[in-house]
Order: structure tokens, then sequence, then C-alpha cells
């Protein structure tokens, strides 16, 4: 169980990894017994949740440090990380996923909604004789695209030609705004700008509805600390909608 070093021993990564699952256990066990001698289900304790990268930038800050005011019974940790995490072996309550893959050790519920939008700062035009138009894109690229798009008019196919290829959906919007070209992004980081005309939006991109899910263990009782963070996302997000959560990012 432990490896020797110079002067000391220390736990071997599986009985670290051994001892983070029994303390979870432990922490639940003296938070029902705390629950029922108190007749009451105060949060307390350690919650580990695991959050994107971009959510986490833009949102979960805010989130952690409303939760941490509203409980401070309860020690809140959050790890930004995009990768799949497994949630028993890496001793985490609470996980937030974007479009998760189908897991039958997972449960969890949908708590907010999002969509991609094609969008370019006014000076940016479509263009009508077929050239393409300047793009932000993420990632790599070809050299020239077609985007469908979704508009009250039907659907419409633009060619795009990516002039700027950051990694990060803010840096992309960032250069949406100086006018660097046309990109598809989630209407939540850019409603506010939709709103007060500084961006256009061009159609809704066509893809799969984006759904933000927070995920638990399904063999684990849903403790006060897990059921207290649901109940704060709810809240937060009532209605589930992408204004919401543009409203509540005000970036």
């Amino acid at each position: 169980m432990f490896e020797r070093g110079g002067r000391a021993l220390k736990l071997t990564e599986e009985d670290r990894a051994l001892f983070e699952r029994t303390s979870a256990l432990l922490t639940d066990l003296e938070e029902t017994t705390s629950a029922i001698a108190s007749g009451g289900h105060t949060p307390r304790g350690r919650l580990r949740i695991s959050a994107p990268l971009l959510f986490s930038q833009t949102a979960m800050g805010k989130l952690a440090a409303e939760f941490a005011l509203k409980h401070p019974e309860v020690r809140l940790e959050v790890t930004t990380e995009d990768r799949a995490v497994d949630m028993v072996e890496e001793g985490y309550d609470l996980a937030i996923r974007v479009n998760p893959d189908p897991d039958e050790s997972l449960v969890g519920r949908i708590f907010l909604r999002d969509r991609m939008v094609m969008v370019a700062s006014p000076q940016v035009r479509p263009s009508s004789d077929g050239f393409p138009v300047p793009a932000v894109v993420r990632g790599l690229a070809k050299p020239v695209e077609s985007w469908t798009v979704t508009t009250a008019a039907g659907k419409a196919s633009i060619t795009v030609q990516p002039s700027l290829s950051p990694s990060s959906l803010l840096m992309i919007r960032d250069a949406v705004r100086m006018g660097v070209g046309a990109a598809r992004l989630p209407i939540s980081l850019v409603g506010r700008d939709l709103a007060a005309g500084t961006l256009v939006n061009w159609g809704d991109v066509e893809g799969p509805e984006i759904a933000l899910w927070a995920l638990y263990p399904s063999r684990w009782l849903l403790n006060a600390r897990v059921s207290a963070f649901l109940d704060h996302l709810k809240g937060s997000f009532p209605q589930e909608t992408p204004n919401e959560l543009a409203n509540y990012l005000k970036v």
C-alpha cells in the first residue's frame, strides 16, 4: 500500500484512489448520520465537480461562488477539463458535460440548452456573387468551406474562406467582434451582442442541439451536497434557455 522514499512513506496511486473513494463514502455516511440526528438535511463536507473548459471560463466561477455563499459547510472543489473522467475511480461527485455519450453507469439531467448560430459584425456582409466570405474557424480548416444555415427564408449555403483559426471559442468571438469575419458560435456567447446590434445573426447552424448535463454515478445515493448543487443549477437557469445563460454570463 505504501511506496518507501528516502525518509518517508507515501501512498501508491492505486491506494490514493481507494482512499479518495472511501473518504467520500465516509463523508456521505457522516452527513446522513448528522442529518438524522438534527432532523434536517444541511449539506456539508466536500463536493468535487468536473466541468468543461468553456463553461468553467464563463459561468462556473460565478456559480461556485454563489453556491459557497449559500452553503458555507460545503467545501467545493472544481476541476476544469474536457476529457472523459471516471467519476468513481477519480472521486468526483458531479460532472458537467456537453452532449455526453450514453453511459449506463451515470444518471443526470439537462440543466441548459444552447444552439449554434452563424454571426458576423455589421461591416461583414454575405456575398451575393458566390465569392467566399472571410471566416474565423476553430482549429484546422480547409482553404474554402461551405456552411449551411437556416433562416426564416429557408436553408442557405454560404461559402467561407478561413482567415483566422483560434482554438478557443472566446478568441473566435473576440475576432468576430473586431470584424475579422463570420463564425459559428453558441448563441449564449453572442446573445447580448445580437441584442445590442454589434453582431448580426446570419442563421442557425445545422447540427444537434447543445445540451449541458449534470451527471453523477447511478449506483450512489444522491447526497445532500449533490442535490443542493443540482437545485442551484435549476435556480440559476429555470427555463434552461440560451438567453438565460447569455444574461447570466454578461460577457
